[in-house]
């Protein structure tokens, strides 16, 4: 299951990170996102020490949200080196997101 982040923790967990991070930005209401839930444990599991993924709540942390331009969920965006490198916006198929993926890990 992928971590809980928030505002306070998103330098050290994402930007200061080793790996490449995926930030999944969602929201308890949003029906999208509940459907992507089931792919993001699995890409958690399978990129497990390759890929770091968390969960960003929009609603929790509106700081973090704004400064990334989140005007949608579920949106993804993958980190690395401390830049925001690709930007993944609606549900995707697990083949989609693997793709993003397998591009920076």
């Amino acid at each position: 299951m992928a971590a809980e982040i928030s505002d306070s923790t998103f330098e050290a967990e994402v930007l200061k990170a080793d790996t490449p991070v995926l930030v999944d930005f969602w929201a308890p209401w949003c029906g999208p996102c509940k459907q992507m839930l089931p792919i993001v444990d699995e890409l958690t599991a399978e990129y497990d020490g390759k890929v770091k993924i968390v969960k960003l709540s929009v609603d929790d942390n509106p700081e973090t949200s704004s400064k990334y331009g989140v005007m949608s969920i579920p949106t993804f965006i993958i980190f690395k080196g401390g830049e925001a490198v690709s930007t993944i916006i609606g549900a995707k198929s697990k083949e989609d997101m693997k793709a993003e993926l397998d591009a920076v890990a």
